[in-house]
């Protein structure tokens, strides 16, 4: 009788343990950060790349973003479509991204908030009438 009920004690413990290692590996999921985005947010507006000023202004708005090209597309798009006998010229872009606080240093210190552009989906020297 007693080597039954040993029997059964060690038959349990590695179920037992099984569930706790799932129990422990399910429950430590990381949340994601909430500045990312499961789904990108398409951004539209104004950019403008001028010697040492990258930014951004959203279309009928006054407010300015410090721009930071995480895609490598769109500084290289702007410089194909904009001759450089006129930097800074306005352009308009839809991009996927996301606007954070800017950083204290660098940059885009001067700016309240960095748009981070993840993909670069449309570039155009024609600006809509709805966003000049």
């Amino acid at each position: 009788m007693i080597y039954k009920f040993a029997y059964m004690r060690l038959f349990k413990a590695p179920i037992f343990l099984a569930v706790l290692i799932s129990i422990g590996l399910f429950s430590c999921k990381s949340k994601p950060d909430k500045n990312d985005t499961v789904n990108p947010i398409v951004i539209k507006g104004i950019y403008t790349c001028a010697p040492g000023a990258k930014t951004y202004q959203a279309c009928g708005k006054q407010t300015e973003f410090w721009v930071a090209d995480s895609s490598a597309q769109l500084e290289l798009k702007y410089s194909q479509l904009v001759s450089f006998e006129k930097p800074g010229e306005p352009v308009y872009i839809e991009v996927e991204g996301k606007k954070i606080k800017s950083a204290t240093g660098g940059n885009g210190a001067a700016f309240d908030s960095t748009l981070v552009v993840k993909k670069l989906i449309k570039i155009t020297k024609d600006i809509p009438a709805d966003c000049k």
